[in-house]
């Protein structure tokens, strides 16, 4: 009798273990099949052909922009709703694709804090992106309001109110939406913006993910010049995607939900000393460039010498004649973020802009190459 027991006991133990490390198993391959999200914002603009592109590297494309009217979510024109029906046809080419629709921008965002203050503005808001969503079979809305509670564009206007207001705006929009439509936002990345702008603990749960704009953090207003989009901090410069993203885990945002940003463009400036290869000199912006020109735009012809930052894991420009530095995102250091981004186990890589691209063998293919790499 006792033998048989121990030989039963003996089989359950196995087959227990066997159980175990088909959980083990299947636990592992779930997570190895978790990809980072690659989200791209998309003006449409700069006569560029969306269909172009490899939108099967894409998870999320994101419209950019419709903006407010009056209270209402409002697509300006016949030809912007033809450029989203036919972001949405392109889930022909990518089934898991997911289209998002943007509001506001930079400059754009001007009666945000007016309208969303008012519990009507809200809801109106919410209805009418709806509405929208359902006409163009869309999946989500970003809201980038730039910034809630803290000075945005010249002019626009901001009150301490609009911290909470955000909240109350996403509240409805998921009370509205319902719980399978996607909604995100773009927060800036600079400390001011981490700090006064969100409710993190409140708006975290209403949303898929945050786009962080870990870019332009040497901004068009700079007096000194500094990479606009790094990795990684310096002592010269402690804004980074690094910085931001750190930040939002210790005030709780969950990694999963973070998305970190790339930018598909250069910022020239224009230093007033020939000193340090033009970095962390007295400047002034000039232009951008998309990454689809920088081999005719920054040759060795034209004056452009190439240099890379280990500290800040940054690629820039420097011509000594016109002492004029080029920041930028290029395939090494798209790459490296793309391996932070898995590494850290973030919710992806998000970029702006995809029209800046290069339609074969751009940034958006370095991504997915270091995706499946990984």
């Amino acid at each position: 009798m006792l033998k048989k027991f121990i030989s039963y006991f003996s089989t359950y133990k196995v087959i227990a273990i066997i159980i175990l490390l088909l959980s083990f198993e299947i636990t592992a391959k779930a997570q190895k099949s978790l990809k980072p999200n690659v989200i791209a914002y998309y003006t449409g603009g700069g006569g560029t052909v969306i269909d172009s592109f490899p939108v099967e590297k894409i998870s999320h494309l994101i419209y950019s922009f419709g903006h407010l009217k009056g209270d209402s979510m409002n697509i300006h024109s016949a030809k912007d709703s033809a450029l989203i029906l036919k972001m949405v046809d392109l889930k022909k080419r990518n089934p898991d694709l997911k289209v998002m629709l943007a509001m506001g921008g930079w400059s754009a965002c001007q009666n945000c804090s007016e309208v969303f203050s008012r519990a009507e503005g809200r809801k109106t808001f919410a209805k009418t992106t709806k509405n929208l969503l359902d006409y163009f079979q869309a999946d989500g809305i970003d809201i980038d309001w730039e910034y809630p509670a803290v000075v945005g564009f010249p002019g626009h206007r901001y009150t301490e109110d609009d911290k909470h207001n955000f909240t109350l705006l996403l509240a409805e929009l998921r009370k509205k939406l319902g719980k399978k439509a996607e909604i995100s936002f773009a927060a800036g990345g600079t400390k001011n913006c981490i700090d006064s702008c969100f409710e993190w603990d409140k708006v975290m749960p209403l949303v898929n993910r945050v786009n962080m704009m870990s870019y332009d953090l040497v901004s068009g207003y700079a007096t000194k010049s500094g990479h606009h989009t790094p990795l990684y901090s310096t002592k010269e410069l402690p804004l980074s995607a690094d910085y931001a993203i750190n930040e939002l885990i210790k005030l709780g945002v969950p990694a999963n939900k973070i998305a970190l940003g790339a930018a598909f463009y250069a910022r020239i400036f224009e230093n007033t000393t020939d000193a340090n290869q033009g970095l962390y000199q007295p400047t002034k912006f000039l232009s951008g460039v998309s990454y689809k020109n920088f081999k005719t735009e920054f040759s060795e012809e034209n004056g452009y010498k190439y240099y890379w930052d280990d500290e800040a894991k940054a690629p820039y420009y420097y011509n000594a004649t016109t002492r004029r530095m080029a920041t930028f995102d290029d395939p090494k250091s798209i790459a490296l973020k793309t391996k932070y981004v898995i590494d850290k186990k973030l919710n992806g890589i998000m970029f702006w802009e995809l029209t800046d691209d290069a339609y074969t063998d751009g940034l958006l293919s370095v991504i997915d190459k270091t995706i499946k790499e990984n």
